[in-house]
């Protein structure tokens, strides 16, 4: 039964309603990092059903999820103007249009599994099905369509709750639309009872998620390799500056020399500020200071007059590049411009790229060896946010290695939502992972999404770290996202026949 309550809400003039489902979904985004009020998340869910029971038609239910999806990005991607403000003067007037774009864009995933879910549904328990099928399954194209950008997903918002553990076994959108599917049946059964049921369901699904602690760490054998990192924290704006390039690069040698020798050195993304090519005395002066230690370090390189890669690489004794790895998934529009050849001839090339008109991908899928410890599945910052292309790597590496540059992200919830996402992967994959990252924050995560050392945001220095043992593979590193696509995809086709069949019942028999 309709809630009177809500009914009003739902009858409210279409401004006043947006505005309305507006600030929910910004209410919703405090669920992700840096606040992880995970009940917030729950909360705005639970309405977000309620709501949606109490519309009548496809277009109103398309106008709950498109404004309630606005609000909630608007609100959890305001990190996305910080890099145009790295240079304000040239890129500054993007940044109110880039947030404005990249927060309408997401709410049209969501308008369009309220308007399906409303087209498909019927009966309460029918319709919040029908929405936590739906919805989960434009996240999944959120992810993967357009190159992807799954950031600030659902499932993100569970992280530090019991709910986390899933990911191991159904992965990110398996998680979601576990959560959706919980929080909707509560929803269902208040609305057989009464209004004062809302309030209780919702305390009961923050119950639920509170319920068991998270994951332990798991216990790390006392000879587990020792990883340094560095985090030379280079503010974006001084990273490239001649007068403090040279500054930043000297902080990082001198952490790499100091104390004990590691078993591997890790430096963030980009931290030498030289080409490949012309590099040479800076690489050898790394491979001194890490003393025999394998360093990992950030290095943009270029192939003939005019290709270019954003790489990471593991040196040996004397600089020897031991093993190379370049940037395979790239950033659109910060790394590379799509139908680049032509814009550039109107000046627009990509933020993140300082030389020529933009970078080039490397190949998907691939490991390199880091001496003394094992094989290691390369990651360069915007990489670690794509939970369907960890599976590529052949054979099973020992641990995920990212390198970034958060700088980019400013000092706000960028960085922390980065770092949440890092945790995600190395739950899905039972892997630890490395990460160092520029600014912050820099941390060592143990397979079971744990951060088990760490490099606070904003700080320049250096940790050494005892690398946390690689788990048996997950279900999820076995399958991927397979099993819940095929699932999202019978239970559309099933939803869309049963709902023709009931609108013929209902006309009678057409015969």
């Amino acid at each position: 039964m309709a809630d009177p309550f809500l009914t009003r809400i739902v009858g409210l003039h279409w401004a006043a309603r947006g505005a309305i489902y507006a600030l929910l979904g910004a209410v919703m985004a405090f669920g992700q990092a840096p606040y992880d009020r995970v009940a917030a998340m729950i909360f705005v869910l639970g309405m977000a059903f309620a709501l949606f029971l109490s519309t009548r038609t496809p277009r109103s239910a398309a106008w709950l999820g498109w404004a309630l999806g606005f609000g909630y990005f608007a609100h959890a991607l305001r990190w996305i103007v910080e890099p145009f403000l790295v240079e304000p003067e040239r890129y500054g007037w993007m940044a109110p249009f880039a947030l404005i774009l990249m927060a309408a864009g997401g709410a049209l995933f969501w308008a369009a599994a309220f308007w399906g879910a409303r087209r498909v549904g019927g009966k309460t328990l029918r319709d919040v099905v029908a929405l936590a099928v739906a919805l989960t399954l434009v996240e999944y194209l959120r992810a993967t369509i357009f190159t992807g950008f799954p950031w600030a997903n659902i499932a993100q918002g569970f992280l530090d709750t019991h709910a986390a553990s899933l990911l191991a076994f159904i992965g990110p959108h398996g998680v979601t639309l576990f959560v959706l599917l919980l929080i909707g049946l509560l929803i269902w059964a208040a609305t057989e009872i009464s209004i004062l049921a809302y309030p209780l369901a919702v305390v009961m699904m923050i119950g639920v998620a509170y319920l068991f602690a998270p994951a332990r760490p798991e216990p790390i054998a006392a000879d587990a390799p020792i990883v340094r990192l560095i985090q030379p924290n280079a503010p974006q704006d001084e990273k490239w500056d001649p007068a403090m390039a040279r500054v930043f690069l000297d902080r990082a040698i001198a952490m790499t020399g100091q104390g004990e020798i590691p078993d591997l050195v890790v430096w963030p993304e980009t931290s030498v500020p030289y080409l490949l090519g012309y590099a040479t005395p800076v690489l050898e002066d790394i491979s001194e200071a890490a003393r025999g230690a394998p360093a990992v370090i950030g290095i943009q390189r270029r192939e003939g007059d005019s290709t270019y890669y954003n790489s990471l690489v593991v040196l040996g004794r004397a600089g020897e590049v031991r093993s190379l790895y370049d940037k395979s998934h790239l950033v659109p529009f910060g790394e590379y411009v799509p139908f680049g050849d032509l814009l550039s001839r109107l000046g627009i090339h990509g933020l993140a790229a300082r030389e020529g008109g933009g970078f080039s991908a490397g190949e998907r899928g691939q490991t390199i060896n880091l001496p003394g410890i094992g094989m290691a599945r390369p990651l360069i910052c915007y990489e670690g946010i794509f939970a369907h292309e960890m599976n590529a790597a052949d054979p099973r590496p020992r641990l995920l290695l990212l390198i970034t540059n958060d700088a980019w992200f400013g000092n706000g919830a960028g960085p922390y939502q980065h770092l949440a996402q890092a945790r995600m992967r190395a739950i899905e994959q039972g892997l630890p992972m490395v990460r160092a990252a520029n600014t912050g924050v820099s941390a060592v995560i143990d397979g079971r999404g744990r951060i088990v050392g760490q490099i606070r945001l904003g700080q320049a220095g250096s940790l050494d770290v005892a690398l946390p043992p690689a788990l048996p593979p997950t279900i999820y590193a076995r399958f991927g996202d397979w099993p819940i696509v095929v699932l999202l995809l019978f239970a559309s086709l099933g939803g869309i026949a049963t709902r023709r069949r009931i609108i013929i019942d209902a006309r009678g028999d057409p015969s």
